[in-house]
């Protein structure tokens, strides 16, 4: 198993870390990098003078095509003379609501799905959306690339956020192609329950079937003593200097991680090394 369709939604020309992440990763897989070029359709019905909405629709919309049509341009005129490199380029437009149809239709077809964190200055339109598209519509894992961008020896030092969830399961599944590599895993628990399916072995399991996929794998059983989840995970990456960290994403409600946060978007927000979700 390895990661043979790898795709990646660019939206503005800012984006470069992120096509040169996902460049990265179609080669290092001998993979086919599929760019796919959105403009953003903004426009809201009901908000226009009388008789005038078609034509604001429609000035929206050619705005649109003509961002995404400079935008494959511009990505063609990059990647049109590298050597080695498999990839095609298209441009779509999604107004609003239809983005989550079209990212999932491309992600569903897809090995791994690529992007910038969704959240901060450098962020672009839509990023959280398309994340959460590739991963509930698509069934695809998405590797979330830092501001840093990915680490120039490849994923030697892997942390594995473990919770006994189907989601965190769902995660070291999709990531075996980047486990079996790595030169060293570890299986990081945090306060897990003593009434828990593992009990007094947490994590045992799971070490495990990795052993069994030729993964060197050890288990870490660590005391929370930061204010959230995701800050004891991101403490641990940088006290094992991990360069990636596997964990399931959106463990509560989708509603509840908008409201109050939740570990998934806290590591989108927050973690300074590629993370790599699914669900």
């Amino acid at each position: 198993m390895s990661y043979k369709s790898i795709l990646t939604i660019l939206s503005d020309e800012g984006q470069l870390l992120q096509l040169q992440a996902a460049e990265a990763m179609a080669r290092q897989e001998d993979g086919h990098l599929e760019i796919l070029c959105l403009g953003f359709d903004f426009s809201q019905p009901g908000y226009y003078f009388p008789g005038g909405t078609p034509y604001v629709f429609q000035e929206s919309v050619d705005s649109a095509v003509e961002e995404a049509e400079a935008l494959k341009e511009a990505v063609t005129v990059r990647l049109e003379n590298t050597s080695g490199l498999r990839w095609c380029v298209r441009a779509a437009v999604a107004q609003t609501g239809g983005m989550t149809n079209l990212v999932g239709m491309r992600a569903r077809y897809s090995d791994l799905t690529v992007m910038a964190q969704p959240y901060g200055k450098k962020a672009s339109a839509g990023g959280e959306a398309v994340i959460e598209a590739a991963m509930f519509e698509g069934g695809c894992p998405v590797l979330v690339v830092p501001d840093a961008g990915l680490p120039a020896g490849g994923f030697k030092r892997i942390l594995i956020a473990w919770n006994q969830s189907t989601e965190a399961m769902s995660a070291v599944r999709r990531a075996l192609p980047l486990l079996r590599a790595a030169e060293s895993v570890e299986i990081a628990i945090i306060d897990p329950g003593r009434s828990g399916v593992e009990r007094s072995e947490p994590g045992a399991g799971l070490a495990q079937m990795l052993t069994r996929h030729g993964v060197k794998a050890d288990v870490a059983v660590i005391a929370r003593t930061t204010p959230t989840i995701s800050d004891e995970i991101n403490k641990r990456a940088m006290e094992i200097d991990a360069n990636l960290i596997v964990m399931g994403a959106y463990g509560h409600s989708r509603f509840r991680e908008a409201i109050l946060g939740g570990a998934t978007r806290n590591m989108l927000e927050k973690s300074r090394v590629p993370v790599l979700m699914a669900r």
